[in-house]
């Protein structure tokens, strides 16, 4: 399993299908999440993800939170294939290239309320209340690396 880090324009067409297929199938398909995945986002984004026989198994993006790029926000974390670590790998794989790629000291994600304890065990503490993100229940969670 290869572990490839890239930012949107060095993505080739094949990795780009595969990263939307994963997300369509993760958030649209099984969590029935009625959103726009394709938000613009994805242009400004550094792109992680985990490759077997040249599927896209695990996918996160990063970018700055905010102009002053004080902190990274990561989001869309999936993994096609559930309860085989391969998001904890990810995650954990992807920190020092934040760390460096970025030059920042905090990272922030929404997590869904589900998914709490699996980004705690990362290091992640819970920093908001609850709230509805694309109708699921979602809360603010940093990492300070």
């Amino acid at each position: 399993m290869n572990l490839v880090i890239k930012n949107f324009d060095e993505l080739d067409r094949l990795e780009l299908y595969e990263i939307l297929r994963a997300r369509s199938q993760v958030f649209i398909v099984e969590e029935k999440m009625n959103c726009q995945d394709m938000d613009y986002v994805d242009f400004k984004s550094r792109h992680y993800f985990l490759l077997e026989d040249g599927k896209v198994v695990s996918y996160m993006r990063a970018y700055y939170e905010n102009d002053n790029n004080d902190s990274v926000k990561i989001g869309r974390v999936l993994s096609v294939k559930r309860g085989q670590g391969l998001g904890r790998k990810l995650i954990e794989s992807s920190f020092d290239d934040i760390k460096e790629y970025f030059s920042v000291s905090k990272i922030v994600l929404h997590s869904q309320k589900h998914a709490i304890g699996f980004y705690e065990k990362l290091g992640f503490n819970v920093i908001s209340d609850e709230y509805l993100e694309e109708g699921v229940a979602h809360v603010t969670m940093e990492l300070l690396l």
